[in-house]
């Protein structure tokens, strides 16, 4: 599978990076559909059908070279707490990536990804929708930038664990990762927290162009 659900904070990405294969599927876009890469011949157009369009892109490159930058030191300690650094790992093969967890609390933590398993940014996800990933939920746009709750299966309230795949263009996304402590499971969906985050990376994202 192209992402993993959460096992752990830290060995978040050494668990995504063990699951990546290729895209989960190859779909073909939808009649009235724009494309800006790829052709319908060989299933790589995008967006694909029923995935939204990325109207205004992020370039996140220099995000891709320093991944903890997604997040500045003051988001981290309000998430977190304090002396809480990220663990940058820029070659990662499902993509850049930087993961924080909290020493103090039992099992939380945050990572971002900057997925670079393929070139289809949320197409990917959404074809995976009852395949791989058997939860599955759009959430409310940021600022008109689409995002997908995701996972193998919903972890939400058995383990305070969600993540979120936001579409910066129509080629790119950036995942999310929540773990919620274990005294946090069930008080607040761990999808409204990372819905939170994403909202503070894009911020960060575009702060940079």
């Amino acid at each position: 599978m192209r992402r993993t659900a959460l096992l752990t904070l830290s060995a978040l990405v050494l668990a995504t990076t063990a699951c990546s294969t290729t895209n989960p599927g190859r779909p073909s876009p939808s009649s009235g559909t724009t494309s800006t890469n790829g052709s319908p011949e060989d299933g790589t157009a995008v967006p694909g059908p029923g995935v939204p369009k990325v109207q205004h892109p992020v370039d996140v490159t220099r995000f891709k070279r320093a991944p903890c930058d997604a997040l500045n030191a003051t988001q981290i300690t309000e998430l977190l707490g304090s002396a809480v650094s990220g663990k940058s790992d820029p070659q990662a093969p499902a993509g850049p990536s930087c993961a924080w967890d909290s020493s103090d609390v039992s099992q939380a933590g945050v990572a971002v990804i900057f997925t670079a398993a393929d070139k289809l940014g949320l197409t990917s996800v959404y074809a995976a929708q009852g395949k791989q990933y058997q939860f599955f939920q759009p959430l409310a746009t940021i600022d008109g930038f689409p995002i997908v709750a995701y996972g193998v299966s919903d972890e939400r309230t058995t383990r305070g664990r969600c993540a979120v795949a936001l579409g910066v263009s129509d080629t790119q996304a950036v995942d999310i990762h929540v773990a919620q402590s274990e005294d946090n499971i069930g008080r607040k969906d761990p999808c409204d927290a990372a819905h939170d985050i994403a909202s503070q990376v894009l911020s960060n994202l575009r702060g940079a162009n």
